[in-house]
């Protein structure tokens, strides 16, 4: 049976040295233009010694006119190689690989970041608080954008990354062209569930033609968008057949859009799956037959080593996702693997309270769960000053800080 430490071989050739990943979380660490800065290179580093087997970036956006926060990295060519090259090569000596998360946020770019208005497969907004409702992309437009995807990827590759991961979860454009409630295109990029996924696939595609067989190409991908009327399970197993198909490496299991956001709680699981920890298991389990020889990752909920070296040794899963518990424990994949920490603690950051203000303008759900996130950026932020985490921050420093940084947004929870 596999164990947390062993190495796991990807079709493309290369290899995770661990069953851990460090999953995307959106760093806000680039600057106007889109650049990467030294702090996001000191946040890097320290994971470099992490002691994770895969180490995958936050979303980096194809198009600078499109971003869904302040602080995305920007690629759409080679004018900031140097510093992107720089951001891999503090991986070149740690062994661990680093992916390239990519990413178009379509109608929930922040057109306060990007200066444009927001673009969609159809003119649907999304139903949540602040967000502009988009403009219908054009066929010309979406061909653009799949190429876009590619042009980003190749920029990886030249910098020294080992590989790319598509973002196609929690309501990105990936997600957008999925969903029926989204995508109402009665074309070639909608109307039924193949043409629904032809973008994704084009996506895929278009990056392998690009780059070099060995090359990791993975996906985060929703196990279902959880909204009645949307992107199902059933459909969900039929992408990834059909990414199989297109010579993907690794499938991450994600779930939720900000609409629905099972990814962020509450937990509304049965007793028997909490135990398990991890939210996504069981729909990893039922779309093992679609991937085949392609590795399955699961992140989101695991706190225990014990949970996760069962869900890897039961062969629930291949690989198991660390997001926010690396920001607060940057070298928790080390400790993992080695035994010398058994659970991972996290503070719950919410205002804790419904009434007042706040409860009128939104509800407080909502509220928690970018609060939540906004204080695991802060610890992000501190890491890349040079920093240690602070797990005794308190929540109202983190939404000071949150509305400074994001404006009228802060509480629009947008993530890897």
């Amino acid at each position: 049976m596999p164990d947390l430490g062993d190495a796991l071989a990807l079709p493309c050739g290369r290899t995770l040295t661990n069953r851990l990943m460090k999953s995307a979380l959106s760093e806000g660490l680039g600057t106007s233009t889109g650049a990467p800065t030294a702090r996001l290179g000191r946040l890097y580093d320290a994971w470099a010694g992490g002691g994770y087997g895969l180490v995958v970036t936050g979303n980096v956006m194809v198009d600078p006119r499109h971003r869904g926060e302040p602080g995305n990295v920007a690629v759409e060519d080679e004018r900031h190689l140097e510093g992107l090259t720089r951001w891999a090569k503090g991986f070149a000596d740690s062994g661990t690989p680093l992916w390239m998360q990519v990413n178009h946020p379509g109608r929930q770019s922040n057109p306060l970041v990007g200066r444009h208005r927001p673009v969609a497969p159809s003119a649907v907004g999304a139903n949540v608080p602040v967000a502009a409702r988009p403009r219908e992309l054009t066929d010309r437009e979406i061909h653009e954008i799949v190429e876009r995807f590619a042009v980003t990827a190749a920029v990886a590759e030249a910098a020294g990354f080992d590989g790319v991961q598509v973002h196609g979860a929690h309501g990105y454009l990936v997600t957008q062209f999925l969903s029926p409630l989204s995508n109402r295109r009665t074309d070639a990029w909608g109307g039924d569930p193949e043409r629904r996924r032809r973008f994704v696939v084009e996506v895929v595609r278009a990056i392998r033609e690009r780059v070099a067989p060995g090359f990791a190409v993975g996906i985060k991908l929703n196990s279902a968008d959880f909204q009645r009327g949307g992107f199902s399970e059933e459909e969900s197993r039929d992408v990834v057949a059909a990414l199989v198909a297109e010579g993907i490496d690794l499938v991450e299991i994600s779930g939720g859009t900000y609409e629905a956001p099972v990814m962020f709680g509450p937990d509304t699981r049965r007793a028997s799956t909490r135990e398990r920890e991890a939210y996504f298991l069981e729909y990893a389990a039922s779309v093992r037959a679609q991937a085949g020889a392609v590795p399955l990752a699961v992140t989101g909920g695991f706190r225990t080593r014990t949970a996760m070296a069962a869900a890897v040794a039961d062969g629930e899963c291949d690989v198991v996702g660390l997001g926010r518990p690396a920001s607060a424990y940057p070298h928790v994949g080390r400790e993992l693997v080695d035994g010398s920490r058994e659970r991972i603690e996290l503070p719950v950051v919410r205002v804790g309270a419904g009434r007042g203000l706040v409860g009128r303008v939104t509800t407080l759900h909502t509220v928690d769960s970018a609060l939540d996130l906004s204080w695991h950026t802060d610890q992000l932020h501190r890491i890349g000053a040079g920093r240690a985490p602070d797990l005794d921050r308190p929540w109202w420093r983190t939404a000071v800080r949150a509305t400074l940084r994001n404006g009228p947004g802060a509480f629009v929870p947008k993530r890897g």
